[in-house]
């Protein structure tokens, strides 16, 4: 069995359950690789990522580079004598990094590798209609998300699933892989296997507001989905009666008569909220107008009518 020396590098709080199942199971990690303090809100405080404020709290050394090829940085990299690191959602790194330890880095990706390589692949995994996903664990190489793959878990993809719903669920499916292929890598049982693709091959690129507003113009299961893979965060977005709305629960209404153009609202002011689509309508039950607080569509009708 090899003695194992780990660097771990994450960022956000999908990377922190990994991390702590490694430290719980008493394996040694000996530095931690995030990001950078950032500034935020009112004040412009400087926020600490997940990922650190986790190590800081077990004793965990932080490194915080700002460039990962700069020689500072791969002096100090090097100096802790890893022999294994693991990226759990972090940047995109440079060969000199990935390369530095003698039994590699490996990588815990929210998708069922070679489907969805890219930035977002929980988010379009529910707007392009999945009834199933998953976790991969697999060696980087030059072309991201393309290494020789380790080890996969299916996790299926529930009706009422949204994207801030199905995230819980794999960043604790992604530790316990994690987990998973650390032993096997101690044990030097691993039998990675190299990626195939074709032309079917679904990506997952970053997603933008821009790319976040709804296309009625889709039947409504397409835009329901659509809603589903950005709620809660970004969230899509559309513009009603003149005002911008973030929309974050929709239910298909199956028996829906209306035969208006797709984007029309129909509604009693009163009770519900129902806009046409290409093929059928939604009836949006959680929304946010632009400068006040998400609530569920009685409420907001409480205070706001729209126009019909």
């Amino acid at each position: 069995m090899k003695d194992l020396r780990i660097v771990f590098m994450g960022t956000p709080d999908f990377a922190v359950p990994t991390l702590q199942t490694l430290v719980e199971h008493k394996y040694k990690v000996v530095a931690v690789v995030t990001a950078p303090d950032k500034p935020a809100g009112r004040g412009q405080k400087l926020n600490q990522s997940p990922v650190k404020e986790y190590a800081v709290a077990q004793g965990i050394p932080v490194l915080q580079p700002t460039n990962l090829k700069s020689e500072a940085f791969l002096e100090e990299l090097r100096s802790y004598r890893a022999n294994l690191q693991i990226i759990v959602a972090f940047r995109m790194l440079p060969e000199v990094v990935w390369a530095m330890p003698e039994l590699g880095s490996f990588n815990i990706h929210a998708s069922l590798l070679p489907a969805y390589r890219g930035a977002a692949p929980i988010n379009w995994a529910i707007i392009n209609g999945e009834k199933e996903t998953g976790v991969t664990s697999f060696f980087l190489k030059h072309e991201i998300d393309t290494g020789d793959l380790i080890y996969q878990e299916r996790v299926p993809i529930l009706e009422e699933d949204d994207f801030g719903s199905l995230y819980e669920k794999l960043k604790y499916k992604g530790a316990d892989l994690a987990l998973r292929t650390v032993q096997a890598i101690e044990r030097g049982d691993v039998q990675a296997q190299p990626q195939f693709t074709s032309a079917e091959t679904k990506h997952a690129p970053k997603i933008f507001k821009d790319t976040c507003q709804i296309n009625w113009d889709q039947p409504a299961g397409q835009v329901r989905n659509f809603i589903r893979g950005l709620s809660p965060y970004p969230a899509a977005w559309t513009k009603l009666s003149g005002k911008n709305f973030k929309i974050y629960k929709t239910e298909l209404l199956e028996n829906a008569a209306y035969t208006s153009a797709p984007g029309t609202v129909h509604t009693d002011n009163k009770t519900y909220l129902h806009v046409q689509t290409a093929v059928g309508a939604v009836s949006i039950l959680d929304l946010q107008m632009e400068g006040k607080k998400r609530m569920p569509v009685q409420d907001m009708l409480r205070g706001y009518k729209f126009d019909v």
